[in-house]
């Protein structure tokens, strides 16, 4: 019986041995080959997903900034500049452009309504008589002191981008009165102030309440 000698080689791997080795060689590299592809493939994804992600994130944030960059610029608010004649007024906005413009007052100062095109504005003389009247049946001293308020609506048609828009909104008319020896007495406008909106069908009324409160003891003209 033969014996392996202490310090002598092992005999070489048969060629059986050597081909299963060499074919589980190649199975080891095919499954990491296959693993590889599938981490790439799956990189590859997100890449594009993340990829997709920004973009709509992107545009969707675009979207919002442009609805409410338009959202603004169909908000109309008034600004006034005193004149001679009363009040010059313009958008705040650069973007809108106002084509006409109906004023209305309370009922009970008994004024008709005016209408501006091309021109805003409000001027002393629509309702300066009334005014004055409502002021000395109120039992309101002659001589303002500080800033009195008149609320009026005005309605304004405007266009945004070539898209016509309707405003219908309630401001209070900043205003002075100054007492004179022999001429009587002259109401000078200041400014106005954004009160809210109105209802198309319901606006001459809000102007009303609006005028009892700061009117409580006024009757109708």
């Amino acid at each position: 019986m033969d014996t392996e000698q202490p310090g002598s080689e092992p005999p070489p791997p048969s060629q059986e041995a050597r081909d299963a080795e060499a074919a589980s060689i190649r199975r080891r590299w095919i499954t990491i080959g296959e693993a590889l592809a599938v981490i790439a493939v799956l990189i590859s994804a997100l890449t594009l997903w993340n990829s997709w992600s920004e973009r709509s994130a992107d545009q969707a944030s675009k979207a919002a900034e442009t609805q409410k960059a338009a959202s603004r610029a169909e908000r109309l608010v008034l600004t006034a500049s005193a004149d001679k004649r009363g009040l010059a007024l313009a958008p705040t906005s650069s973007e809108q452009t106002i084509q006409e413009q109906t004023i209305t007052f309370p009922t009970a100062l008994a004024a008709a309504p005016a209408k501006t095109t091309g021109e805003p504005r409000i001027e002393t003389a629509w309702f300066a008589q009334p005014l004055k009247r409502a002021r000395e049946n109120a039992g309101m001293p002659d001589d303002s002191r500080g800033d009195e308020k008149l609320p009026v609506l005005i309605e304004t048609r405007f266009i945004v981008s070539g898209e016509p828009h309707v405003d219908v909104a309630i401001y209070d008319l900043g205003y002075t009165v100054a007492g004179k020896w022999i001429g009587g007495h002259d109401v000078d406008l200041r400014g106005l102030a954004r009160v809210s909106a109105a209802r198309k069908g319901a606006a001459q009324s809000q102007l009303d309440a609006r005028w009892k409160r700061l009117f409580p003891h006024v009757k109708a003209q």
